[in-house]
């Protein structure tokens, strides 16, 4: 996830989730709940980029999170859940600017 505006459209299914979430759940539950509950590993990663704010890697049966060292903790829990979001495809409202949804 980079930093800049775009709006948020779901990845399309994937084998990984099988639980519907709605956007109240992403966003009321704890996070450490969530991602326990569905699995999820969070990493810190390798990039240190301040414009690098996280990825979500899938595979067909698992979901990393991969999240900036040192990221303060509100970014990361709003980034994290916006991820889910796009993966799980959870509708969500955009991310403000200057954040950005990128699929590679």
């Amino acid at each position: 996830m980079t930093r800049h505006d775009e709006a948020q459209t779901p990845m399309g299914t994937t084998d990984y989730a099988q639980k519907a979430l709605t956007p109240r759940d992403l966003l009321d539950a704890p996070l450490d709940e969530l991602l326990a509950e569905l699995d999820v590993t969070l990493e810190e990663s390798s990039i240190t980029d301040p414009s690098f704010t996280g990825a979500a890697v899938v595979t067909r049966d698992r979901l990393i999170l991969s999240m900036r060292t040192g990221q303060p903790d509100t970014e990361r829990d709003v980034v994290a859940r916006a991820l889910l979001g796009r993966v799980l495809g959870v509708p969500l409202s955009p991310l403000p600017e200057p954040y950005r949804m990128s699929e590679v």
